[in-house]
Parts: structure tokens; sequence; C-alpha cells
């Protein structure tokens, strides 16, 4: 059946003032439209519901059947909605976000303070996980939204790119390539290097950028973590690529950061999943976090600190 809830309204007034053009006036409608109303929600239900005479509207037993019933459904059912409602305006509430660990590091924590300051009633939860793990929350429910790299697979998802952000050179000061200004992706073959493994977003665009410009070398470690890479370089292990994001903001104590050429991004992107709409807390949230990334200027980013003197 396709009953209308402006039907039943119609209805409930018809039944209430037993007259089409009280009826009307009542429910801002005209005599006709009041007719018209009563005879679609007779044939969507297979029953007459009332008797037309020339002075008045007589209920038939079916149509006293739902007078008697309709005011009381009518009335849970708009306290209902009104309750839905109040759940979609709210402007308190928690909103849980999946992050992957370099982003969660260096993006997220300005963003939760915004939030405090923006969004005082909203509680910004912070899971911080693997890309594979941040997918798989999205996807089921778990979180609201994530904070991604460039996600391989998008068929479910609907993505929004708020970051560009560039991979550099990571080494240790007494590399060959220490002294460059710059450094092309040519000129890291033969280095043995220390990568983010495959459980970050960031490895799948490593990979295809040292493909796309034929480098051949070695991959001494594998690692989940930047600071795990910044270690093993300072040990004398390898060289690396790593994104621009990941190198903290004051620079890196014991080694250098030069910009690789061509220059290569990774867009950072939010993502939830396609066909279920945000909350009204989560999108402002969305909103918050996508300003705070864009708010950071492409010369801030682009250009990775100047490299700290080692120690002596």
């Amino acid at each position: 059946m396709n009953v209308t809830l402006r039907q039943l309204h119609v209805f409930q007034a018809v039944a209430t003032h037993r007259h089409f053009s009280r009826s009307g006036d009542a429910v801002g409608l005209t005599q006709p439209a009041v007719s018209r109303s009563i005879t679609e929600l007779e044939a969507q239900l297979g029953v007459k519901l009332v008797h037309r005479t020339t002075r008045e509207v007589e209920l038939t037993e079916a149509g006293a059947s739902l007078a008697a019933r309709l005011p009381r459904l009518l009335d849970e059912l708009e306290g209902l909605l009104l309750d839905v409602r109040g759940i979609g305006t709210a402007r308190r509430g928690r909103v849980r976000v999946a992050s992957s660990p370099t982003l969660s590091a260096h993006l997220l924590p300005d963003c939760i303070a915004r939030c405090r300051e923006a969004l005082p009633g909203v509680e910004l939860l912070l899971l911080d996980r693997i890309q594979n793990d941040v997918l798989a929350s999205v996807l089921s429910g778990e979180v609201d939204f994530g904070v991604v790299i460039d996600p391989s697979e998008r068929d479910a998802l609907h993505c929004e790119t708020i970051l560009t952000d560039p991979f550099c050179l990571a080494c240790p000061p007494g590399h060959r390539l220490a002294s460059r200004r710059r450094v092309r992706w040519a000129d890291l073959a033969g280095e043995p290097l220390v990568l983010l493994d495959h459980a970050s977003g960031s490895r799948r665009l490593i990979d295809r950028a040292l493909a796309a410009h034929a480098v051949p070398h070695t991959v001494a470690q594998e690692v989940g973590h930047p600071t795990t890479i910044f270690r093993m370089l300072d040990a004398g292990l390898g060289i690396s690529v790593i994104p621009t994001l990941a190198v903290p903001p004051e620079g890196l104590q014991r080694l250098v950061v030069r910009p690789l050429a061509p220059r290569i991004d990774r867009a950072i992107m939010l993502v939830h999943r396609k066909g279920r709409a945000l909350s009204p807390l989560a999108q402002a949230a969305w909103e918050l976090v996508r300003d705070v990334a864009r708010s950071r200027t492409a010369t801030s980013r682009s250009s990775p600190p100047a490299p700290v003197p080692p120690r002596a």
C-alpha cells in the first residue's frame, strides 16, 4: 500500500468535521482536493471509508474503525519524527574518526584542538589505525568517516581530497645526496631504501613512483611508522622516501630532508561510505577537518624544513 501521511491527516479531519469543505479549511485544502485524497486512500486500502451525502459525510464501519485508532497513531508518529529531527539537529555528541598513523600524528591533533574551540559540544574521537583498517571501519559503519591516503578502491566510498603532500628524500648528512638542494628520483638508483610497509597508504604510491622512473633499488627495511625510519637512517641503514607531512615542524635533528623531482604528491582524503549521509554533527566535523587541512598553505608544506646540523 502506498498510503501517505497527508491522506491520513485529511481523513482524520473528515472524521472530525464530517464535511469536506470544513475539513479542507482545517487542513488547508480545497473541497475537491479533500474528496480526491479520500478517494485515493480508499483505493489504497481497498475499502470504502465514508458515505457522501448532500449535507454531511458519514463513516462506514471500516472508516469508524480507522478513525478510532488513527489519532493516537498519528500522535506517536509525530513524536517519533520530532525525536529523530532532534537527533539530526543536535549540536552535542560524539563523532568517531579513523585515521592512519602519520595523519593521526601530524594533522588530527590540530583538528581535535580546533574542534574544541569551534564545536564545543562535539567530541571528536580518533581511532589511530593502519589504512586498511581505517577503510574497513568506514565501510562497516564503526566510524563516521576516515582520513586516508588516496585509496586504490573507491567504488564504495565518497572521497574528498583535502590536501596534497609531496614525497621527499631523507638521508644522513654525510650521504652523497645530502649536499644537493634538489634530488631527482633517478638519483636513488642502487641505494638501499628504508620504506614504509605495505600497510601504509603511501607505500603503493612510492613503489609506483620508483617504477615510473625506472629506479633500481634494494628495500633494506620495511617499517610501520616514519619515526622508526628516522632511527634506522640515523644508524646508517640506508636512505628513505617519505611524505613531507611526516617530517616534524621543527625538522629532524640528525638527518637531511630534500625535495624530490619531479614532484609527486599523495592525496589526503576524507572518506565515508557511499550512500550513507553524514549526520549534521559528523558533517560539521568533516568540514572542520577539511578546513584545517586546507589552512596548511602549499608553501609551508611543499618545502621540507631546513635540516638541523648533526651534533658534534
